[in-house]
């Protein structure tokens, strides 16, 4: 147990997500990376199942994700303009390092399938507070790449789900703070 709890919750309390399209190299290397991932795995797993997985895609396959992407949306969006399919290769070429979280759920199990899903965002929120302990920057984005099923089956199978797409890299402008939500509405004591 930590005997000085500020260190640990000013990291927690520092961390802004950042935008992705605004992050830039360094991002973290391939040693770094691991460290990063093995933190995220390191979250709540009810039934020790691990129902979530991480696929990395290099900086050498962002050429081909962006491929992928707008042929996914054209199959969608046959009419789709050139400024669409700019926003498909935008969104897969942004920040130097991309790691795709993906919901692998274990049906077969009796842990409930949502206990499963809460699991994957623990491991998301793990892989960002980490990235953020690493000193760098993360945006966690879904978007229409999320939901698309051809997108998918590039990363997994039909019974797992895109959890979404973490982008990590320096911060190219100062991280914003967001509005966060007023203490006393979301916090409240149970009462009979």
């Amino acid at each position: 147990m930590f005997n000085d709890l500020s260190s640990p919750l000013t990291l927690l309390r520092t961390r802004r997500s950042g935008k992705p399209r605004d992050l830039v190299a360094p991002g973290p290397d391939a040693a770094q990376l691991r460290v990063i991932l093995e933190v995220a795995a390191r979250t709540p797993d009810h039934g020790k199942l691990a129902p979530w997985r991480f696929v990395v895609v290099r900086s050498d396959q962002r050429d081909a994700l962006a491929a992928l992407l707008e042929r996914a949306y054209k199959s969608e969006n046959p009419a789709a303009g050139r400024l669409e399919l700019d926003s498909m290769r935008q969104f897969a070429i942004q920040a130097p390092t991309l790691v795709v979280a993906i919901s692998s759920p274990k049906s077969e199990s009796k842990i409930p399938v949502w206990e499963q899903e809460l699991s994957v965002g623990a491991a998301i929120m793990n892989l960002l507070n980490a990235t953020h302990a690493s000193g760098y920057a993360g945006g966690w984005l879904t978007g229409w790449p999320t939901y698309n099923s051809m997108v998918r089956d590039a990363f997994g199978s039909a019974n797992e789900r895109i959890a979404g797409f973490v982008f990590i890299g320096t911060p190219g402008r100062p991280l914003e703070e967001r509005p966060r939500p007023d203490y006393n509405r979301i916090v409240s004591e149970w009462e009979i």
